[in-house]
């Protein structure tokens, strides 16, 4: 049994390093080779340039564009599909970047259910936060130089990334208006990057912790961006705990809803256009979130936390740490102050995803960016 064991676990470690090494090779723009009964090459849409182009269409095969519904819906065609294929007879980076990204793109051809292999290629694209479009090429035999990963060790990565978390350090950070803090870095979860509890006080673990969960925002946490509010909600949080009783903030390297940061910043240069938070992301091809949450409650789990109380605008956040196993005895809004700049997001966040807002003195016109 014991054999048997060490055996299963091996495997596992193996299938989440070949995954692992597949978001790599996304990142960096190259193709995966996706095993299973209908093998593909799969590479990211924002990759394709001349060279590779010319490279795809020396395959010989059918070549196809996969784009989730959000980007077919915005280019024309009706909601039938989870996912679907569009062909690709000649393998044009023109033509694939309008249909993946450009903003007045339009369907110019039929478009096929996508495949399994098409929705693996599609949540590889997801965990590498890069665009959520793939160019994806049946083969009958995988090139020797390209790395290989299962269909199913893909499907399971972020399952099994949530199991294995771990803390790898801990220390005392004094913060401003929050002296007595320590941080605690664990390893695993989403996003690329480790994963932090901010421990602000002595919240005593036998009563409710006060527990804020904050997706990481580079833009608003670190640079005071005044197209949204998280900044204000992250360290007006760390003040409130300090004084009262202590509590925990967890900080998730989620930028942009689980998009990614480049991801981001193209959802940014669509708002400076005209669309509000949710048809920017919805253009890109992104559903109204990206998150989970269920690595955050096996971080309070880690950390002796079994009851809590929330500090969050977000019903989701809400409900997914109870759906986790935590006890949520109660919840609590984390405000942050409404400016010119970002009262049409937090009217968009409020109307759209539900999340529980008072825009003040704020006019129609200004919210609405009129």
């Amino acid at each position: 049994m014991s054999l048997t064991v060490t055996n299963v676990d091996e495997r596992l470690r193996r299938e989440q390093v070949q995954v692992e090494r597949a978001i790599a090779e996304m990142r960096a723009g190259r193709a995966v080779a996706i095993l299973g009964e209908e093998p593909a090459l799969a590479v990211s849409a924002e990759s394709v340039d001349a060279r590779l182009a010319a490279d795809w269409e020396r395959l010989g095969t059918a070549v196809r564009l996969v784009l989730p519904a959000p980007r077919l819906r915005r280019i024309g065609l009706a909601n039938r599909f989870e996912a679907g294929a569009v062909a690709l007879p000649v393998v044009d980076p023109a033509r694939i970047t309008a249909l993946a990204l450009k903003v007045d793109g339009r369907i110019d051809a039929p478009v096929a259910c996508a495949r399994r292999v098409d929705a693996v290629a599609l949540e590889l694209a997801r965990l590498a936060q890069v665009i959520p479009a793939m160019v994806v090429a049946p083969v009958s035999g995988v090139p020797e130089d390209a790395l290989t990963v299962d269909p199913a060790a893909v499907e399971l990565f972020r399952t099994r990334q949530a199991a294995a978390l771990r803390i790898v350090s801990r220390a005392p950070v004094p913060l401003d208006g929050a002296p007595e803090t320590e941080f605690v870095v664990f390893r695993g979860g989403e996003g690329l990057r480790d994963q932090v509890a901010v421990v602000v006080g002595r919240p005593n673990l036998a009563e409710p912790v006060a527990v804020r969960v904050h997706s990481a925002c580079l833009t608003g946490d670190l640079f005071g961006s005044l197209k949204c509010d998280c900044g204000d909600q992250l360290r007006g949080t760390a003040r409130w705990m300090a004084g009262n009783g202590g509590g925990i903030i967890l900080y998730l390297d989620q930028e942009g809803r689980g998009n990614g940061l480049a991801n981001k910043i193209r959802a940014y240069d669509l708002q400076a256009k005209g669309f509000d938070t949710y048809a920017a992301d919805a253009a890109l091809g992104f559903g109204l979130d990206q998150r989970r949450f269920d690595f955050a409650a096996a971080m309070l789990r880690c950390l002796g936390v079994g009851a809590v109380r929330v500090l969050s605008n977000n019903p989701e956040k809400i409900a997914a740490l109870a759906e986790a196993g935590l006890t949520v005895v109660g919840a609590q809004r984390a405000p942050g102050r409404v400016t010119p700049e970002n009262a049409r997001y937090l009217a968009a966040k409020r109307d759209i995803a539900g999340h529980v807002l008072e825009l003040g003195g704020f006019s129609c016109a200004e919210v609405s960016g009129g």
